[in-house]
């Protein structure tokens, strides 16, 4: 029997595997045991507010209201962002905001859309 590594999220020992993607009943976190290794090795790893792996391309929603510098109308919860790009630094991703433009996120304040 194969032994699972235990959630990165919670360290619960009683993972499963679904596919090629690990799950953890206790928390409900979800995770790629080979997309983690790749991205530990590249040194940028980046999660969002649930502890969900964030990758390019990936498609995000803002958890909270946040204040625009520049800006007199904040980004509202549930804003929608497609297609971002992880960037090294403490604004980890780059995107584009339909209505806002250009601008670099926290990862802390989004959440990964399934």
């Amino acid at each position: 029997m194969q032994q699972l590594p235990n959630c990165p999220n919670c360290h619960s020992e009683f993972t499963w595997q679904d596919g090629a993607q690990l799950n953890c009943p206790e928390c409900g976190h979800v995770w790629s045991l080979e997309g983690d290794a790749q991205l530990e090795d590249e040194g940028l790893v980046v999660r969002d507010a649930n502890g969900n792996l964030l990758a390019d391309g990936d498609a995000v929603t803002v958890i909270k209201d946040l204040k625009v510098k520049g800006s007199s109308t904040p980004l509202k919860i549930g804003t929608k962002v497609k297609s971002i790009r992880l960037v090294a630094g403490d604004h980890n991703i780059d995107c584009f905001i339909d209505g806002f433009g250009a601008m670099k996120l926290k990862s802390e304040f989004v959440k990964k859309i399934n």
